[in-house]
């Protein structure tokens, strides 16, 4: 344990360190250290005797939770470190319900849907259900199903409602394939701590100390999750719950995503009398920055006080420009970005624009190219939605769920198999009528009997095959990956995936994503003994991590929106777009949600480190034409003291001094021998 020290924490990070018994809560402020206390608290509570197994620790993506697993095992023996729990809600719900959820009626080798998933069944019911008249848009659909989990509702029992009736056939339709969706996760574990007091008291008796992270981003679900984790019914002893969560109210913005700020605010009357420790030590941002923050978000009525501070002094103060329009703004930032590499010897890496909506984007990323300045924009298209990979993994659940009707119908007839469009609609019916999947639709004696002989045996050849492979799959000491890598090479896919592409580059790009699935298989086995299912339920947690892994892929400036930027840093910030109607957002004044508006913009100004430009313009392009905006009301905000006001022409114009100006050139002299052809 070498590598753990006290002495390197602050009097309030070990405070919260050395607390081990009953609840805590443990208000985190931006850059205030927060994974490193609660690594070192795990470190502690093992130093202590606590038995490693008996730790869980719990956070919201993959990367916060290997970012934990591998700073504890920089600090303990890391055989020990392996046995505490660090995972996602959905990880740590994926794995209770692997062991239990046929006491709920499901069998144990579920298929879990991603969001595309989701949205082709909805379509699919939503065209079966409504009426000739009747209108509703899948997302729109999706996102109240959504919400309504998340709150913990379960799917209405009339059909008064056209997003009713679709709600409670999607979750009847979900159940008879034996699957679930990421919010079932979360829904159908708690039901099943809920409704089965042994499968509860099992879990209890596992973990003797939970830890939560980024706890202002919990919703209801997640609250109960770990409420029936932490309270055991049979508590003899009446000692209060080993709970400790981490978080910062005033960095809770995804209340559109369910979050429930209150959760934090509110966090006695779930688990009473805690201690509270305040991190309010800041060691990324300058105190100019830090005092900004800090006077925007006090007006915030609902929040607990906090004020962050540096123990470094100094720094620039806060520049708010005003721009005459969007293309100014752009070309302002895009031309100042290029200055400052020169004249400061800044790297480009070190930049970052932040704003409101993607759109923002496009002008910035015009004026970024015609300098050739290199940038990255966050939030691109994910690997996982890559139609061959889609194809890949939708091929490997039917191969342990032939049952799911969403990863069937991809396959089924690709490529071309002799079961064709008509045929596959006319099973699909079946199906309906008959209350089974596809796949038992295809076999019942009934269904063939209304076929021609041809499509049979294009059945038959079908079912054989993934029967012959389910059964190589689950043969003793079976080569998991190899089986995989022939029953893929058997279905012919990897020469249609070919046939299908416009160049040979693009064949050997999309076949690589197939075989690189493959491989990750294979090393999954071996560090894994859970076989396909788990490898699958990896890739399904791994679609959460995708967003996290773009953050930190590429170079060049960054281009992010302040939802996205929040735990991320960088030295200099532009953050524009500061007008009434986008920041804060015209939605928010109709839905009452301000407060949380404020939030976004404080985790704005607090991913700056050394600089903080914040820009405004006069008029800006909306739906193709050109409309006047405002200052927004939350400049009027921030400290007079600690900002200093421009208009972009009063920067533009300033005079250089003579000795300034041949520095300048002689450094863009150099630079320009330096950029590539």
């Amino acid at each position: 344990m070498s590598g753990f020290r006290l002495f390197d924490l602050n009097p309030a990070q070990e405070l919260a360190v050395k607390t081990t018994e009953g609840p805590l809560l443990i208000l985190a402020g931006a850059g205030t250290g927060k994974t490193r206390v609660i690594t070192a608290r795990v470190a502690y509570l093992i130093a202590q005797g606590v038995e490693p197994g008996a730790i869980l620790a719990v956070t919201f993506t993959n990367k916060a939770a290997n970012e934990m697993r591998e700073r504890l095992a920089g600090l303990i023996d890391p055989a020990q470190a392996r046995k505490v729990t660090m995972s996602t809600f959905h990880a740590l719900c994926m794995r209770i319900l692997r062991q239990d959820i046929d006491k709920l009626g499901y069998k144990k080798n579920f298929s879990i849907y991603d969001e595309g998933d989701t949205t082709g069944l909805i379509k699919k019911i939503i065209t079966r259900t409504a009426a000739r008249d009747e209108k509703l848009e899948p997302g729109l659909a999706k996102s109240l199903i959504s919400k309504a989990k998340n709150n913990g509702w379960s799917a209405p029992e009339d059909d008064k409602t056209l997003v009713g009736a679709v709600f409670a056939r999607y979750q009847a339709e979900l159940k008879t394939l034996n699957a679930v969706d990421f919010d079932d996760l979360l829904l159908l574990t708690v039901k099943l701590l809920n409704e089965h007091p042994a499968v509860r008291d099992r879990w209890n008796q596992r973990f003797n100390y939970l830890m939560v992270d980024e706890f202002q981003d919990t919703n209801r679900l997640q609250l109960e999750l770990v409420s029936l984790l932490a309270k055991p019914e049979q508590n003899p002893t009446g000692r209060p719950p080993n709970v400790a969560v981490v978080g910062d109210d005033d960095q809770s913005i995804y209340g559109w995503r369910g979050a429930e700020v209150s959760n934090i605010l509110e966090f006695e009357q779930h688990f009473p009398n805690p201690v509270v420790v305040k991190l309010e030590q800041n060691y990324r941002s300058t105190n100019t920055i830090l005092g900004t923050a800090n006077t925007l978000i006090k007006n915030n009525p609902r929040r607990r006080p906090k004020s962050l501070w540096s123990a470094r002094d100094g720094g620039s103060k806060v520049r708010i420009v005003q721009m005459p329009d969007d293309r100014q703004e752009a070309e302002f930032i895009a031309n100042e970005i290029a200055q400052r590499a020169v004249t400061e010897s800044v790297k480009f890496e070190s930049f970052a624009v932040l704003y409101r909506m993607n759109a923002q984007s496009r002008s910035i990323e015009h004026h970024l190219r015609e300098l050739r300045i290199p940038y990255r924009v966050v939030g691109g298209k994910s690997f996982f939605d890559a139609r061959e990979i889609k194809d890949f993994l939708a091929y490997a659940s039917c191969l342990l769920n032939a049952d799911d009707d969403v990863s069937l119908l991809r396959i089924i007839n690709t490529p071309a198999r002799g079961i064709g469009a008509t045929l596959v609609e006319r099973a699909t019916e079946f199906s309906v009528h008959a209350q089974s999947s596809v796949f038992a639709a295809l076999q019942n004696p009934e269904f063939r009997g209304s076929i021609s002989k041809r499509a049979q045996e294009a059945i038959d050849a079908f079912v054989g095959l993934l029967d012959g492979f389910e059964t190589k799959l689950h043969e003793p000491l079976a080569n998991q990956p190899a089986v995989l890598r022939e029953f893929i090479g058997e279905t012919g896919y990897l020469e249609e995936l070919k046939r299908t592409c416009k160049t040979p580059e693009e064949a050997i790009k999309r076949e690589s994503k197939v075989l690189e699935m493959i491989r990750w298989f294979d090393e999954n086995q071996a560090r894994s003994d859970k076989g396909l299912r788990g490898f699958l339920d990896d890739m399904m947690l791994r679609q959460e991590q995708q967003e996290d892994e773009q953050k930190e892929a590429g170079q060049g400036v960054t281009l992010i929106t302040l939802h996205a930027a929040k735990g991320l840093e960088f030295p200099h910030v532009y953050l524009i777009g500061l007008e009434e109607g986008l920041l804060p957002h015209d939605r928010s004044k109709v839905e009452g949600t301000v407060d949380e508006e404020r939030r976004l913009l404080y985790v704005g100004i607090t991913r700056a480190q050394v600089s903080l430009a914040l820009t405004w313009c006069r008029n800006r392009i909306k739906y193709g034409s050109t409309a006047p905006c405002f200052v927004s009301s939350f400049i009027k905000e921030l400290p007079a003291d600690l900002v200093e006001h421009h208009d972009v022409s009063q920067i533009l114009n300033a005079p250089v001094e003579e000795t300034t100006v041949k520095s300048r050139f002689d450094k863009m002299l150099s630079f320009l021998d330096n950029v590539p052809d």
